[in-house]
């Protein structure tokens, strides 16, 4: 198997976690880092020996394939310039601002062959994974993403930053047209909605209560699912499924086993594993898209409320 070169652009939070796991795996070769903040850039390419580039288009001509982990708004410029250049992608969610950037760089990827993947990193959580196995319709799905505030994500709201993530879970597990939306949100802490809360209706009669928070004190990551005859509660954090059942009138709990793995070193595994064999992405650039576009529907109804 040929040996990827990869390189990370944006060495934040999460960009750095990137470049680590990265540097850690043998069949890949970190070779470099990128950030417009000459700080972050010194920290991260001396802990990882790697160099460091200001420019991310000196990196062009040097690599296979590279993860986009800079602020939403630059998304879309730095990934057309890379897909153009031959390289594939894994674009940190929300995939880019606009839906219009999002179909743009869908074009080329499709144009080049290219593998482009979003980091919708919830769908390698280890409980997700073991609830898929669980046959049954759902009918009714809560979601609570709660967490106290970061200024490190002041210039975007809680519907992009954090409510994202389960409304690409739910258009994963659901799988049906969305038939109404209806949203409200509140600005506490920034000019952005810091808590929003979403229902989402589908045609085959799905119906989803989503709240996201950045103003509560303790993180919350849980989902809860209701089918006719079983309901599963699961929490992201603790990676742990429980699936309580009716029998012989009464409510028995058990317990789902579930092997913990660390979600985003799977992602990056998994997409490197679609660059050599050409397979879809699990959360693909068109899921990303859509995703997003379900998040900029629930941010208009939150302005026109």
């Amino acid at each position: 198997m040929k040996k990827l070169k990869v390189a990370v652009i944006g060495t934040g939070a999460l960009g750095s976690i990137h470049a680590k796991i990265y540097s850690s795996l043998k069949n890949v070769e970190l070779v470099g880092v990128c950030d417009t903040s000459t700080k972050k850039l010194a920290e991260i390419s001396k802990e990882l020996n790697v160099e460091g580039f200001r420019d991310y288009s000196k990196l062009i001509g040097r690599i296979d394939a590279a993860s986009i982990a800079v602020p939403t708004k630059a998304h879309y410029a730095i990934s057309k310039d890379l897909l153009n250049a031959g390289i594939h992608l894994l674009i940190e969610k929300p995939i880019t601002q606009t839906v219009r950037e999002a179909d743009g760089l869908l074009a080329i990827a499709k144009s080049k062959n290219l593998t482009l993947a979003v980091g919708h990193v919830e769908r390698f959580n280890a409980a997700i994974e073991a609830i898929l196995k669980i046959k049954g319709d759902i009918k009714f799905v809560e979601c609570h993403r709660l967490g106290p505030f970061s200024p490190r994500v002041k210039d975007v709201g809680v519907v992009l930053d954090l409510m994202i993530h389960d409304i690409d879970i739910l258009l994963w597990l659901i799988r049906s047209p969305i038939k109404t939306i209806e949203a409200v949100g509140v600005n506490v802490l920034t000019k952005h909605e810091d808590i929003a809360n979403a229902r989402i209706i589908f045609t085959n009669g799905a119906v989803c209560n989503i709240t996201a928070s950045r103003i509560t004190a303790n993180a919350v990551r849980k989902i809860r699912m209701f089918q006719p005859n079983a309901y599963i509660s699961l929490d992201y954090i603790k990676q742990d499924a429980i699936i309580y059942k009716k029998k012989l009138g009464k409510i028995l709990a058990q317990q789902i086993d579930i092997k913990k793995e660390r979600p985003l070193q799977k992602e990056i595994a998994s997409f490197l594993e679609c660059i050599h064999s050409g397979r879809k992405p699990l959360a693909s650039g068109e899921e990303g898209r859509q995703a997003l576009s379900v998040a900029l529907e629930i941010l208009k109804k939150i302005n026109n409320s």
